[in-house]
């Protein structure tokens, strides 16, 4: 038996999401808006191509030699993959069989109270997790949706300690104030299982997406941060004795 799920696309040597060589494979459906999103294309998930586990492991599996030799790994990825989390749970399990590790791409907002998405969660190696600001108004203008999901998301990976990968995209003049950027590093530094943080300068490689969808790209005049500028941000968390790529 062969569970199916909506698929967007993969990328054979992914090298940005997660350690060593990953394929990573990209679902589709999200129920965040997020201004900067550079897959607004991923978001409805019935646009996806509908793939069985057993056609992903037999593509996936081509790749295996390159993924062991690097310490790298299968990363799912979105759009949101936790869902479609019986689709990925079985994805994973199959991966497991085939001794190769799995992270799961995630913005922490599905219902971590959802038995099927803990259980997902509970099964992968690595999660990297997307927080957009720990300030509620700024994620609510971010994604059109509320934050507390994604702390309660956030907490369950802390009390099981599952090792974490914090994600935070610096958007000048959206997710730049230094008091909540300061909050966030305050926060994630009280959680056990955090074993890096990612400080991503925004960049507007999907605008164009935008515009092919017939989407109001409204970070269109935002300036991409400097090397300089994103490194400052990349000091606070430091400042937390956090470590930072």
């Amino acid at each position: 038996m062969s569970t199916q799920g909506y698929i967007h696309s993969v990328e054979t040597f992914g090298t940005v999401d997660g350690p060593g060589i990953r394929f990573i494979v990209f679902t589709s459906g999200c129920r965040l808006r997020c201004q900067y999103c550079h897959n607004p294309d991923t978001w409805k998930m019935d646009d996806g191509k509908l793939t069985s586990t057993d056609e992903l492991i037999k593509d996936i599996l081509r790749y295996k030699t390159y993924m062991k030799s690097t310490g790298g790994g299968v990363t799912i990825s979105g759009g949101e993959p936790l869902l479609q989390p019986a689709f990925v749970k079985e994805l994973i399990d199959k991966l497991h069989q085939n001794n190769l590790t799995v992270a799961i791409d995630t913005c922490g907002f599905p219902d971590i109270n959802d038995n099927n998405v803990k259980e997902t969660v509970d099964a992968a190696d690595l999660i990297l997790l997307d927080i957009k600001s720990i300030n509620p108004q700024t994620y609510k203008k971010v994604t059109l949706q509320e934050l507390q999901a994604t702390l309660n998301f956030a907490d369950y990976l802390n009390k099981i300690n599952k090792p974490t990968w914090l994600r935070f995209v610096y958007v000048p003049g959206l997710t730049d104030n230094r008091e909540d950027v300061i909050k966030l590093a305050q926060y994630v530094s009280t959680m056990k299982n955090i074993q890096l943080v990612e400080v991503l300068p925004f960049h507007k490689f999907g605008e164009h997406k935008w515009e092919m969808l017939g989407l109001t790209y409204k970070l269109s005049n935002t300036p991409e941060p400097t090397k300089e500028q994103t490194e400052e941000i990349r000091e606070i968390f430091r400042s937390f004795d956090l470590k930072v790529q």
